[in-house]
């Protein structure tokens, strides 16, 4: 994808990688937190679900409006291409089926700097959950394209994820929850085989 070997090789990510990576660091911004008891134990423990439940609202935000951007021009294709098209070309690649730390990273502190802002001192258990939402996503659709998925609701979560790819970009943003699918109007839809027509000699 990328003529310079730094970025190609930053680019592609072994699926651990994440979890390995942003674990202790989501552990760690929640422990300090409780340690410099600057948030009641409780108050603390409750925000993390909360944190989780807005990344549902994030990962469909960046899906739908970020991922899927679109620009005719040259260097607007490239962008979309490096953000999200190379996975639609190349579905099933595994070492680009989570986010790679180049990205994940910049992001990161923007949403942190975003939560420091308007939280406060509410933002380190939130920003835990907000990482772990995160990572239920990497795995969520790391899972989706390479495992099979046997429960009912990773049926249905597969199902959602793979009529996005081949049926219908304009439908199904929500990868590790259909929840903002469902809410928006925006699943996924089941489109008909086009039929060709085929004409006799008179056109009939």
């Amino acid at each position: 994808m990328f003529e310079n070997d730094f970025l190609e090789k930053f680019t592609r990510i072994h699926p651990a990688t994440p979890f390995v990576f942003w674990l202790p660091i989501a552990a760690f911004v929640l422990g300090r937190a409780l340690y410099t008891h600057s948030l009641p134990v409780a108050t603390a423990v409750a925000l993390v679900p909360v944190g989780i439940f807005v990344w549902t609202i994030a990962e469909y935000i960046l899906h739908r409006w970020v991922f899927h951007w679109t620009n005719e021009t040259a260097w607007g294709k490239r962008i979309h291409f490096l953000l999200h098209g190379v996975h639609h070309d190349f579905p099933n690649d595994k070492d680009r089926l989570v986010m790679p730390l180049l990205t994940s990273i910049p992001l990161s502190v923007i949403f942190y700097s975003l939560f420091s802002v308007t939280l406060g001192h509410y933002a380190p258990p939130f920003f835990t959950g907000f990482v772990l939402g995160y990572l239920w996503y990497d795995g969520s659709h790391y899972a989706i394209h390479h495992f099979k998925l046997t429960s009912g609701y990773g049926k249905r979560l597969k199902r959602h994820h793979m009529l996005h790819h081949h049926m219908d970009h304009a439908g199904g943003f929500g990868v590790s929850s259909p929840l903002w699918d469902i809410v928006i109007g925006t699943r996924p839809k089941v489109k008909p085989p086009v039929k060709s027509a085929h004409l006799s000699p008179l056109g009939k």
